[in-house]
């Protein structure tokens, strides 16, 4: 066995854990379901991740030197000290840690029972990190009072239970598991993001109490209803991609919300959008949509990916002067008067409509588009210029 340490020398310079996300959408991937890029994961975590290709976002906080002075030989072990250790038995990387190790990875272990690893004694540990495992059941997390972020992703949990004294948890990854229900989280009052991705839930709920919550995912389940939301006052970010949705409904009191990504599920009509005043980003691909309109509140929008769907006309969405991103590929447009439509949206710098009829029937395409759109960057997957 061998141990890699590393340390920050002045608790002080603690930056808060940050996430960063990419949307999948034409050209990447298209289920809308987004993907996390954890900073501070240096181990051997080399996930590719569905959504996490061809990201433009870059990771924030705390440079990698900080995180990453390593230890001098022989040296004395600082308080809260951050290690990572490599050993073939979880419950040996356990006893190895120093009983104030704040961060803990113990991903890809082999570990089926919780209760046979010995976490309780980690008393002081913010983030603990148990991916890719066998992990059944949630327990044996009592004593982890001081836990912030916890992700045990790609498991086999069954059950959301036994979290009611994690009271600091801030950020809660039970993706990629067998759930069917959101439950038993009514003690996690200060949970800001909620990652519940590809499981097998069919119902929104239990989220009420939720005054924190900035950013919830429920990508890849069964959902067929959008409900139950309007108690999480406070979200930013809401993730339904690649579920079973029919219609835009419920989104009302959701004043905050800056991204909403609801790709490919079964939507056929833009509706229910107008108290979302804040948003910024619409991402709706791959559903049935057949007409853009139901945008007029929605001044705010920098990106809008209607790409995949039965749309016939731009139009309604000449308001939105602010539009940076504009996703219309793969519909029926065919009259190029349409794009007067955009016009008036100055800051636009990205367009994609390659897969419409305006492409198929004319060489010219690309210039005919930067003729009309003389702002712009890029021209689907192809930067102007080249």
């Amino acid at each position: 066995m061998f141990t890699y340490q590393f340390y920050r020398p002045n608790q002080d310079t603690k930056q808060p854990k940050e996430w960063k996300m990419t949307l999948r959408k034409y050209g990447k991937a298209t289920s809308g379901v987004s993907q996390r890029v954890r900073r501070r994961n240096k181990m051997a975590d080399s996930q590719g991740g569905e959504g996490a290709q061809n990201s433009p976002d870059s990771d924030s906080g705390a440079s990698d030197q900080e995180e990453q002075r390593m230890l001098p030989g022989g040296g004395a072990q600082p308080a809260n000290a951050r290690v990572h250790t490599y050993a073939d038995d979880a419950e040996e990387r356990i006893r190895t840690l120093p009983a104030d190790a704040y961060d803990v990875d113990l991903n890809h272990c082999g570990i089926e029972a919780l209760s046979d690893v010995g976490l309780d004694r980690l008393t002081q540990v913010e983030t603990l990190c148990l991916r890719w495992n066998s992990i059944k059941k949630i327990e044996s997390l009592d004593q982890l009072t001081s836990l912030e972020e916890l992700e045990l992703y790609d498991n086999q949990i069954k059950q959301i239970e036994n979290l009611s004294t994690l009271v600091n948890l801030r950020i809660l990854d039970i993706s990629f598991n067998m759930l069917r229900k959101i439950e038993n989280l009514e003690a996690l009052t200060n949970l800001q993001k909620l990652f519940l991705i590809q499981n097998k839930i069919s119902h929104i709920e239990n989220l009420g109490h939720f005054k924190s919550l900035t950013m919830l995912e429920l990508g890849a389940n069964r959902i067929r209803i959008i409900e139950n939301l309007d108690g999480l006052e406070n979200l930013e970010q809401l993730y339904l991609g690649k579920n079973k949705i029919t219609k835009l409904q419920n989104l009302e009191k959701l004043s905050k919300l800056t991204v909403l990504s609801i790709q490919s599920n079964r939507i056929t009509k833009l509706e229910g959008l107008s108290g979302l005043v804040n948003l910024k980003q619409l991402y709706i691909s791959h559903n049935g949509i057949q007409k853009l309109e139901g945008l007029e509140n929605n001044l705010q929008l920098d990106t809008l990916d209607v790409a995949n769907n039965l749309i016939q006309k731009i139009e309604n969405v000449g308001h939105l002067v602010h539009l940076e991103e504009f996703w219309c590929n793969h519909n029926q447009v065919s009259d190029w008067k349409d794009l007067d439509e955009l016009a008036g949206a100055k800051q636009l710098v990205t367009v994609y409509l390659e897969g419409n009829p305006i492409q198929a029937k004319d060489s010219n395409y690309r210039r005919k588009v930067k003729l009309a759109l003389p702002c712009l960057q890029q021209i689907d997957a192809t930067l102007c210029g080249q």
